[in-house]
């Protein structure tokens, strides 16, 4: 029977009124995981052009998954001192990593811009016109 219940587990059941819910983690943990993937994102974004935004913005997702299913009907009331503090450090490197993916988005479009005026440019030039080929010259 003990075989049978690793393969199917029960759903978690709520605690009883007055006994603390079992949360997946320590919140403390979590977050501590979510600043460490913050900083790597922003530190990557400054100074690694082939940083893979993609792949830092799964990990973000899963930390803030855990994060969400760790304070999942926790009262606010209920969040100790240790943890609002947590939290305040990871608006503050929120905020941080922002301003970097803002400016690189920034330096993204301006670079999207000289392109797509280059091509523009050439178009324009008459290289490729069709006069050039002789479909517009008099035979």
């Amino acid at each position: 029977m003990q075989e049978a219940a690793l393969y199917n587990p029960e759903p978690p059941r709520s605690a009883p009124a007055g006994e603390p819910v079992q949360r997946p983690a320590a919140l403390s943990a979590i977050i501590g995981r979510i600043e460490e993937a913050i900083e790597q994102e922003t530190a990557g974004i400054r100074s690694n052009p082939d940083f893979d935004i993609k792949a830092s913005n799964a990990r973000k997702s899963r930390h803030l998954y855990e994060l969400n299913r760790a304070v999942k009907g926790l009262p606010q009331t209920e969040v100790p001192n240790e943890h609002r503090e947590a939290l305040t450090r990871l608006r503050e490197k929120l905020a941080d990593n922002e301003k970097a993916l803002r400016a690189h988005l920034s330096a993204v479009t301006e670079v999207a811009g000289l392109i797509r005026d280059a091509i523009q440019k050439a178009d324009a030039d008459g290289t490729y016109s069709i006069n050039e080929f002789g479909a517009g010259r008099a035979a």
